[in-house]
């Protein structure tokens, strides 16, 4: 098969490419007063750069870049000219005395690729211009942009190695932004569009979230995910082979949020040489880092060799390009992509493809929330037009109604406090992110009323790590939690009843005899992580109770224990197989999850306006997938479908 730029050399001139680029940059040069200074405009990746040598003035006339945007419909960013940026320790110093010392700097970052440079800060409220600090005016000073974020409890180790990756690779970045961009921007093929979706995994079942939407300009993976219950290849990963095309194809990966089943194959495919864009929210990327480095320590855990290497998790780093939600992107000549929140876990996403000129807007729905939770707004509904929707259906049944929050949280409350003032422990498996944030914002409140009997609670795994993304990231949670944590001291991530252990030697406080409390620790479906430890110790105990919040995949050891298993075999230290009885009191709350229920994605479908075309349903065990589907038909008049991998669906 020819790659993508043979084809298109056959078909368009330089001429002609050169006339397109050259009519954006006309346009631009017409609407930007002299007052700006551009000295230059570049592609990067899906945007244009405006380099100035007086950032200030555009920075304080945004209304400028606004009515841009407008005409040209393309994203535009003010970038400095690398002719007024100071070196970055004089940089670094002037900025020490501009920024208030109560703001508490953390860190910063420079982007030699962006000219950018991240300040991490305790306290962001702080500098703001009301209080008298100007971003713009500094910009002016030091010949860099500003980014203000919020620095976390802990520091962040992933955060952080996204930083330094971004910095030791600036120049290969900015290559291949401006090679991306030429590629996005090119004049098109051929003005006849079509779309057709092939899926790949996580059809009729959970796990490896993959398809492929390919249309006479582009082809787009979306996801990319593993299959955690699986135990062949064939089961595991996505069936990329059917599709006989080389990744030298693809114009882009887009990931919809961070697990696993959607992102635990992508390293694998920057091993084999993916070298284009991967777009997702800027919360995703140290999210989906987190999980996949822990993913080789748990299959080395296990005695399994790994699909892939850190290396390969750190070269994402650098083609990651993060878009906030509802930021119209050209991600390929005929293809816009809107991100908007799904609900789910932090920075997930739904993501709306835009194809050709309004021709047909197709949105995959990922893992949804259409309910607000302790962390996340209801996931967004309103979009402009939606013709094609692929939905999930992990709870996809008609008995799948969840209870209300308020009777979750008091059945919560209550069935701790019972374990706790026996004198037992309460252990709870769970992902690191988003059920472990929602649960330990629970704690914290009920805690602090007074309602919930106090006790020490112990996290493990990533736990730590992943609630410091969400601190650095809080206008990706409710109003008003991020409202709480970007502007006053009263973080709830940082609260005195939580105590994070480090080290497997440090676990024997949680494990003593006679000493209550409760256990948070990773992985949530007991498929190795630090859980496994404290599962095989203490669920023998009847005082004890293993509370399971969050979904259990078929073919995991959380799904055995949960279906009603009184026995499991575990490997121990020595390599020998130990059988270990279950006799402890067993819960599972379904209120909390980071999916939909029937009632919610029924709910959804009918939200939409105008009236969708045609519905898909995906990311649920058959049964789950007919149900939905079949009654979507029923009761919305609305033709539905529930794919199969390895189908090819033609969008129109």
């Amino acid at each position: 098969m020819p790659t993508k730029r043979k084809q298109y050399a056959k078909h368009t001139s330089p001429k002609k490419e050169a006339r397109s680029s050259q009519s954006i940059m006309a346009t631009i040069l017409k609407s930007i007063p002299p007052e700006s200074s551009v000295r230059k405009i570049e592609y990067e990746g899906p945007r244009i750069a405006l380099y100035t040598d007086k950032p200030g003035y555009l920075l304080e006339h945004g209304d400028i870049i606004s009515n841009l945007v407008n005409v040209i419909k393309k994203r535009i960013v003010v970038r400095t000219d690398t002719s007024i940026r100071k070196p970055e320790d004089e940089a670094h110093t002037i900025l020490g005395t501009l920024i208030p010392k109560d703001a508490k700097v953390q860190g910063m970052h420079f982007d030699s690729a962006t000219g950018e440079v991240t300040l991490e800060v305790k306290r962001p409220w702080l500098l703001q211009k009301a209080r008298g600090f100007s971003a713009a005016d500094a910009a002016e000073k030091i010949g860099w942009t500003l980014r203000i974020k919020k620095a976390p409890t802990f520091t962040s180790n992933t955060i952080q190695a996204i930083n330094h990756a971004l910095k030791v690779s600036s120049g290969e970045r900015t290559k291949q932004l401006k090679k991306i961009g030429d590629d996005i921007f090119r004049s098109r093929i051929t003005q006849q569009t079509d779309a057709s979706l092939f899926t790949l995994g996580g059809f009729g079942q959970v796990g490896r979230s993959c398809m492929l939407l390919s249309t006479s300009e582009s082809k787009i993976l979306i996801d990319c995910g593993v299959n955690p219950g699986g135990r062949t290849p064939a089961e595991s990963y996505p069936r990329l082979d059917w599709l006989g095309m080389s990744l030298d194809d693809l114009d882009a990966i887009v990931i919809g949020h961070a697990h696993l089943d959607h992102t635990g194959f992508l390293p694998v495919l920057c091993k084999y040489g993916y070298r284009g864009p991967i777009y997702c929210t800027e919360p995703t990327l140290p999210m989906m880092n987190l999980i996949q480095l822990d993913a080789i320590k748990v299959a080395a855990a296990q005695g399994r060799t790994p699909a892939y290497s850190d290396v390969d998790v750190r070269q994402i780093m650098k083609q990651a390009i993060t878009i906030p939600y509802g930021m119209v992107t050209d991600i390929s000549s005929d293809v816009k992509l809107v991100l908007a929140n799904a609900g789910h876990i932090i920075g997930s996403s739904l993501c709306h493809f835009h194809i050709g000129n309004g021709d047909h807007n197709f949105v995959y729905s990922g893992d949804i929330k259409f309910a607000k939770s302790a962390l996340f707004e209801a996931a967004s509904w309103n979009f402009p037009r939606v013709e094609t929707l692929l939905i999930e259906s992990t709870y996809g049944a008609k008995e799948d109604i969840q209870p209300s929050r308020q009777e979750v949280e008091s059945y919560f409350v209550k069935i701790v406090n019972e374990t706790l003032n026996a004198g037992g422990k309460v252990i709870i498996p769970i992902p690191a992110v988003g059920r472990a944030q929602e649960i330990m914002m629970i704690i914290n409140g009920y805690m602090k009323s007074g309602q919930l009997t106090e006790a020490p609670v112990f996290t493990e795994g990533m736990i730590t790590e992943a609630s410091a993304i969400h601190e650095t990231h809080p206008e990706y949670l409710t109003r008003e939690l991020g409202k709480r944590i970007l502007e006053t001291d009263d973080n709830p991530f940082d609260s005195e009843y939580f105590t994070n252990i480090e080290h497997a030697d440090a676990r024997e406080e949680p494990m003593r005899e006679g000493s209550p409390c409760i256990i948070m620790a990773t992985s949530g479906m007991l498929e190795g992580g630090p859980i496994l430890e404290y599962f095989k110790a203490l669920v023998p105990d009847e005082r004890n109770l293993l509370l399971f919040v969050s979904y259990q995949v078929n073919g995991t050891m959380g799904r055995r224990v949960l279906d009603g298993a009184k026995q499991v075999s575990m490997m121990n230290k020595s390599g020998k197989v130990d059988a270990v009885n279950i006799k402890c009191r067993m819960e599972k709350l379904d209120g909390f999850s980071g999916h939909s229920d029937y009632n919610q994605l029924m709910s959804f479908v009918q939200k939409l306006r105008p009236k969708l075309r045609r519905v898909l349903v995906n990311h649920g065990e058959k049964r789950k997938s007919d149900n939905l589907a079949a009654t979507i038909r029923r009761v919305y008049r609305v033709p539905a479908h529930n794919p199969q991998i390895q189908e090819a669906i033609k969008l129109f």
